[in-house]
């Protein structure tokens, strides 16, 4: 974000009147404690949205805001200042007409003007700013393809392995991606990156330099190098324009030979707070309201790589004061949260989740965070933590809210102790956001809906016509129509109804039943909602979730 100190940025906030004393009382102290910037804690903890805090800071400049975020600019406009000079600057062209503007994270920098008027050979430009990360985030337009680079690193002959690596984070990082696959094929090596939950093609190298990679990522991730029969898993920090970036390294053997996985835990994700995650107005009151209670269980429930980690953190987030103790045991930590302890979960040295859960109890925690309840000795143990004043945050497998509970029961669960514990099942799944930069709207009518999606109900109402909206395809989401992702959610509170319910041992129909009674949004409802107003896609809901008991 921009380069400004907390004490600046605080005398900006109040006398704009963005913010009152009483929350810079809070945020700024917790800055300090957490030695991060003021920016970061007031987005984090919801004080201030992005935009809000851009147009702050631009006021304070005397310059206009230019949000980025919802309008990337195209690569022709990107490319107009050379890579060196935009990196250097922190600036990028993001408007051409009536003239050129660009938007830069420092407005004050020293010889700003000068520079850009050599870079740009002209003077008839002004100046924007905006936030650094979303700068950052146009640079994607000066990405060559790895072919590309691979031959000039090639043509140099100077640390070509290792500098082709360095490109290869670099560009995962820029595409925010959330894997990096380096598979061996018979002529050459394929480089995949996951972006949105959707497998992407990076690139090509020779297949004579592959071994050499893989080597050198063992080297970086302490891992043995003489060994090629057994998988092999392992960490490689690695920092990227001031940011920390943290690869989880899987190397197993193939046919042709190691393939590595590495899963990118990034400085884009770590931020995220509930309402960057895609919750509702109803649905972020109630997880607030829950969150703020001193005992009992919060569960969130899916499939892997559904997000449940990354919204118990979210919570954790919210929760995280200097008067709580959150303690947590996971296999693997995903993120570390400053002022929160971490447990890595190790079987090896019998360090299991039901194991590392009865010390924890020992630690004087207030709120205990358990990454997934996968057995009984580990269910049981959080159930009774939860019964004995501790606020317990924990993930299930399990396909929606209704089948959760009927899993903890077949884990061995007393119906009398799911019933007095559990407070919320958050269920959730990922979608692909539609790309802001190339959205476009369509009508279909009813029949046309009926004819395309057979097993929509009324989720539309009785309209003739119905408004939908997808993504055209541009350089800014690599012309796939979308851009990031947000979750669909579905969440059951335990009401006394429900407490009554689950001491009955119900059916998963009978709970489906209650959820209509008492007005629940199922997942798809949630999605259909997101459709509606344009934030994904029909096809997108459909790929995840379904009309309840369907």
């Amino acid at each position: 974000m921009a380069r400004i100190d907390n004490q600046k940025l605080s005398e900006i906030l109040l006398k704009e009147k963005y913010l009152n004393e009483n929350a810079l009382e809070k945020a700024l102290p917790e800055a300090e404690r957490r030695g991060v910037s003021l920016q970061t804690i007031l987005v984090e903890g919801g004080f201030l949205t992005r935009d809000l805090l851009g147009q702050a800071i631009a006021e304070h400049y005397g310059v206009p805001y230019a949000d980025l975020n919802s309008r990337p600019p195209e690569a022709d406009l990107v490319n107009l200042l050379p890579e060196d000079v935009a990196r250097g600057l922190e600036a990028v062209v993001f408007q051409k007409t009536p003239k050129l503007v660009v938007a830069t994270g420092d407005p004050e920098q020293s010889d700003l003007k000068k520079k850009l008027e050599a870079a740009l050979k002209t003077k008839e430009f002004s100046l924007a700013f905006s936030l650094t990360e979303d700068i950052e985030s146009a640079f994607v337009h000066y990405r060559k393809p790895l072919e590309t680079r691979f031959a000039q690193l090639a043509s140099s002959g100077v640390r070509m392995v290792a500098d082709l690596l360095d490109t290869i984070f670099a560009d995962a990082a820029l595409l925010r991606a959330s894997d990096v696959h380096i598979e061996p094929h018979e002529k050459q090596t394929l480089v995949r990156f996951r972006i949105d939950g959707v497998l992407h093609d990076a690139g090509h190298i020779p297949r004579e330099y592959h071994d050499s990679l893989i080597n050198r990522i063992k080297v970086l991730s302490k891992l043995r190098t003489d060994e090629h029969k057994e998988i092999q898993d392992g960490t490689i920090h690695w920092r990227l324009d001031g940011h920390n970036v943290e690869f989880r390294v899987s190397i197993a053997p193939i046919y042709d030979g190691e393939k590595a996985v590495l899963r990118v835990l990034a400085y884009y994700v770590r931020g995220l707070t509930l309402h960057d995650l895609g919750f509702g107005a109803s649905h972020l009151e109630t997880v607030e309201m829950t969150a703020k209670k001193p005992f009992g269980m919060i569960l969130a429930s899916g499939p892997t790589g559904s997000g449940k980690t990354t919204t118990l953190y979210a919570i954790a987030k919210l929760l995280n004061t200097p008067d709580i103790n959150i303690t947590t045991i996971e296999d693997p930590v995903e993120y570390k949260i400053d002022g929160v302890n971490h447990i890595q979960v190790n079987a090896d040295y019998g360090l299991t989740f039901a194991k590392g859960l009865k010390s924890i109890v020992r630690q004087d925690p207030d709120i205990i965070l358990v990454g997934e309840i996968r057995d009984n000795e580990t269910a049981e143990i959080a159930i009774n933590a939860a019964l004995t004043g501790h606020l317990m945050l924990s993930t299930l497998h399990a396909n929606d809210a209704a089948t959760s509970i009927p899993r903890l029961m077949e884990m061995g669960v007393e119906p009398f102790l799911v019933a007095s514990t559990v407070e919320i099942i958050v269920a959730q799944r990922l979608v692909r956001r539609i790309c802001e930069s190339c959205r476009l709207s369509f009508s279909l009518t009813a029949d046309q809906l009926k004819e395309l999606y057979p097993i929509l109900e009324k989720p539309f109402g009785k309209n003739a016509k119905h408004t939908l909206y997808k993504g055209r395809g541009c350089p800014a989401c690599q012309n796939t129509g979308y851009s990031g992702r947000v979750g669909v959610f579905e969440i059951l509170s335990a009401s006394t109804e429900l407490r009554e319910l689950i001491l009955k041992r119900p059916t998963i129909s009978e709970i489906y039943a209650l959820e209509d009674r008492q007005g629940i949004k199922s997942m798809f409802e949630d999605g259909i909602d997101k459709v509606k107003s344009g934030v994904t896609t029909l096809d997108e809901i459909l790929r995840v979730a379904r009309p309840r008991g369907k």
